[in-house]
């Protein structure tokens, strides 16, 4: 008794499940049979097995081509900040100029503020804008002037163009000097104590500091009397004082209505002088403020 030969070995393709592969293999034949392979069935299937692989890369590079689509249109939504991808047709699409760009500069807006106020010194420091009326009584109104605990009551009054007359010593050369032109002048008493202010009037500021500067210890303004006020300052040792502000330069004399020299020890009497000095800057100051404020709401 004979034995065949043993059946081939397995034909093993990477494309092929194995079932399918051991149908396509062509057995062996026993016996009488004839042993050559199907070499024709042999090629159909390996013609298939290629025609597969074919179209498995061709659908899985189409499948890559869909997905890269679809990031692209998922960016583009994103971009234009909605929720749901657009079906509209590519040509719809944005432009890359009318995508924003993250390095897009902010919008910048100009700064507001409101306007500075206005300053009242600046109505007093010209003739031009100084326009506000202006006499004794305008500048010192009322019969009397309480500072602190201290009252003051208002004597007479005097307004001149020629300011040199209304004051002695070396103020007349001052003010002729710097143009002054005019003098306001106003007494206040309390008790024994009498002080004369001189309001002088200059048309600028300079001019004001200038003569402010130039006044010196023999700079005196000429005390007013009358209307119930003893002369005063008129032979007797008496104290003075000089200062500005905007346009107007403002000079002080006190002393006493008895005819007493003022000493260090006069303290009623520099109270007084210094009351009144402080008196004149306010009513100045204000006449600014006034016209200031008028301007502000014009």
């Amino acid at each position: 008794m004979s034995f065949g030969q043993g059946g081939p070995q397995s034909q093993w393709d990477p494309w092929t499940p194995q079932s399918q592969q051991q149908q396509q293999q062509q057995p062996w034949n026993s016996g009488e049979s004839d042993n050559t392979p199907d070499w024709a069935a042999l090629a159909e299937a390996s013609e298939a097995r290629a025609k597969r692989r074919r179209l498995f890369l061709i659908g899985g590079g189409a499948l890559a081509t869909v997905a890269i689509a679809g990031a692209v249109a998922v960016a583009v939504v994103s971009a234009n900040g909605s929720g749901q991808a657009s079906d509209s047709p590519s040509s719809q699409l944005p432009g890359t100029a009318d995508i924003p760009s993250a390095t897009a500069t902010a919008p910048s807006f100009a700064p507001t503020s409101a306007p500075p106020p206005l300053d009242p010194k600046d109505f007093v420091s010209s003739v031009k804008k100084d326009k506000a009326p202006l006499s004794p009584d305008l500048l010192f109104p009322g019969t009397q002037l309480t500072m602190g605990e201290t009252v003051y009551k208002k004597g007479p009054t005097a307004d001149t163009r020629t300011c040199g007359s209304a004051v002695q010593g070396t103020l007349p050369k001052v003010l002729n000097d710097n143009d002054c032109t005019r003098l306001i002048r106003v007494t206040y008493t309390q008790g024994d104590t009498a002080v004369t202010v001189g309001v002088a009037v200059f048309d600028t500021e300079a001019q004001a500091a200038k003569a402010k500067k130039q006044a010196d210890k023999k700079s005196i303004v000429r005390s007013l009397s009358g209307g119930g006020v003893k002369s005063f300052c008129t032979g007797a040792v008496c104290r003075s004082t000089t200062n500005s502000y905007g346009r107007y330069a403002y000079f002080t004399v006190a002393g006493s209505t008895s005819g007493k020299d003022v000493t260090e020890k006069s303290t009623e009497v520099f109270r007084a002088g210094d009351d009144l000095a402080e008196f004149a800057f306010r009513q100045i100051r204000g006449r600014g403020e006034a016209q200031a404020s008028a301007a502000a709401e014009g």
